[in-house]
């Protein structure tokens, strides 16, 4: 017999032997010797000051569990089919050349970085000389963003496609399968970059190809239809269907298709700061604790949200126990990000403070650069902090509590960002309709979170690329309206927002661009 249960454990219960099987026997009345438990889920209920921790389980009574896995991944020899062209290798562009070893074509994957060892040269250049490689950096290169930037598995994009499927795609390629259990699912960038280079060998082993330091210059359309690919090095290649999963920093795309005319679309988007507190004050509010938070309870997270005249205010990418990175694609500009190891065990926590910038009402000078105004908004950002943070990939900085009340921080608390930090004024230079809401927004956060609005955390910018200010069109085929063979995919093309729902889509477009193949 198998029944389903949720039960929920005190904190003092948790850190007893056995506490899961003795609890369960109890509440169905049987003899702890004839049940096995598989966890679904766990979770943490830390909203009053005693703490439990929520199960939901299937219990086996007289019976054990099945070892049969929920998915098996069939992956084909694909070395003599048929190919589909991917341009990027993140999530989405990961995901859709597995997807068609499984249907059966050959992926031939073009990434414009390095693999995930030599990529970790130039976020060294990045982090201590300030170099910024434009091909391979914490945004390009093997994984994409994801791969350098935490892992959190987070996604409401339920309706895209099989989440649990994607879950169980990286388990089959060395993640924990803890991350099938916890209600918020997190890898650690110190573990992604072998899930990475196992999926890069599965593609291999099975006849696909992975092409690094090959970067799209142009492609050659005719008659509506995609044809070749024109690459860096001065190479063509012939193609039939292309899935163009670029992330959403490959801005030279997006001028590609513009400057081709072909079918552009402004999207909303948003931008703010990096915040960063001690992970201890974080910890604090979160467990109700005055000192060290109990050793069975991970970093404390927040997710925070607020309206402010008519836009919302909210945390992005929550890292705790994280540290915040350099984020940049070109040289001349400053963007942050955040991230953190599996352990969660970095004695700070940071988020990314957003507003949402509406396409349509709040970039009205810049509408001469038409669709790719809100693309131009980003880069004016990013220059603005490159200049305030000392033209270096240091960054500008202010306290929490002196930006909000318009006083330049006269020193910075310690941080986690390697490159380091530089006082500025950000209160005054951040444009209204993102330092005004923030600094509104702060105060917000403040009154939910007792301790959040302090001098003691860092504010720093900016955080820029929350997601694509363009949107590249396509069909109910999936496929561009304009380009025959052309499939936008994932963050890049507007359809995404992280690490599963890029890989969602990426089997969609897979499955997409092999229909009639």
């Amino acid at each position: 017999m198998v029944r389903r249960i949720q039960l929920r454990v005190s904190l003092k219960e948790e850190s007893q032997p056995n506490i899961l099987l003795k609890k369960t026997a109890k509440y169905l009345s049987e003899d702890e010797k004839n049940i096995t438990i598989k966890v679904l889920r766990k979770s943490i209920d830390a909203r009053k000051p005693s703490i439990y921790f929520n199960y939901k389980m299937e219990v086996y009574i007289n019976e054990k569990p099945s070892k049969t896995p929920d998915y098996e991944f069939k992956y084909l020899d694909v070395s003599k089919a048929k190919e589909v062209h991917i341009i990027g290798f993140g999530p989405a562009g990961m995901w859709a050349a597995l997807r068609c070893l499984e249907l059966g074509y050959k992926p031939v994957v073009l990434e414009r970085g390095n693999n995930v060892q030599d990529r970790r040269r130039d976020l060294k250049a990045i982090n201590q000389d300030h170099r910024v490689n434009e091909d391979s950096n914490y945004c390009f290169g093997e994984g994409g963003a994801g791969t350098y930037s935490d892992g959190k598995l987070y996604t409401r994009s339920l309706k895209r496609g099989d989440v649990r499927r994607i879950f169980e795609s990286l388990v089959h390629h060395g993640a924990t399968d803890q991350i099938l259990i916890d209600a918020h699912p997190h890898i650690g960038t110190n573990k992604l970059p072998k899930i990475v280079q196992n999926i890069r060998e599965t593609i291999i082993e099975h006849g696909g190809e992975v092409h690094f330091n090959t970067r799209l210059t142009n492609f050659t359309v005719k008659d509506n239809k995609i044809e070749s690919l024109q690459l860096q090095n001065g190479n063509e290649m012939k193609v039939n269907r292309v899935i163009l999963a670029t992330g959403h920093s490959a801005r030279d795309i997006y001028y590609l298709l513009n400057d081709k005319k072909i079918s552009l679309k402004a999207k909303s988007f948003a931008m703010g700061v990096r915040v960063e507190h001690p992970q201890q004050i974080i910890d604090s509010i979160q467990y109700h604790c005055s000192g060290q938070r109990n050793e069975l309870l991970p970093a404390a997270a927040y997710s925070l949200v607020e309206q402010v005249k008519n836009r919302g205010v909210y945390s992005f990418c929550m890292c705790p126990g994280g540290f915040i990175v350099p984020a940049a694609t070109a040289p001349g500009e400053v963007v942050v990000n955040g991230m953190s190891p599996s352990k969660r065990n970095n004695k700070f926590a940071n988020s990314g403070i957003v507003v949402e910038i509406n396409a349509d009402e709040d970039l009205y000078k810049y509408e001469h650069f038409g669709v790719l105004k809100g693309l131009e908004y980003q880069k004016d950002l990013e220059r603005l902090a490159f200049t305030a943070g000392g033209r270096t990939q240091t960054a500008p900085a202010q306290r929490l509590s002196d930006f909000v009340e318009g006083k330049l921080s006269t020193d910075l608390n310690p941080t986690s960002y390697q490159p380091g930090l530089n006082s500025a004024p950000l209160h005054s230079l951040l444009p209204k309709l993102i330092g005004g809401r923030l600094r509104q927004g702060f105060k917000a956060f403040g009154a939910k979170m007792k301790g959040y609005y302090t001098n003691e955390a860092n504010i720093v910018g900016v955080e820029s690329r929350t997601s694509s200010p363009v949107n590249i069109p396509r069909n109910e085929k999936l496929e561009h309206p304009e380009i025959e063979g052309l499939f936008p995919c994932g963050e890049g093309g507007g359809y995404a927002g992280g690490i599963v729902s890029a890989a969602m889509d990426g089997e969609r477009c897979a499955e997409a661009a092999t229909a009639g193949l």
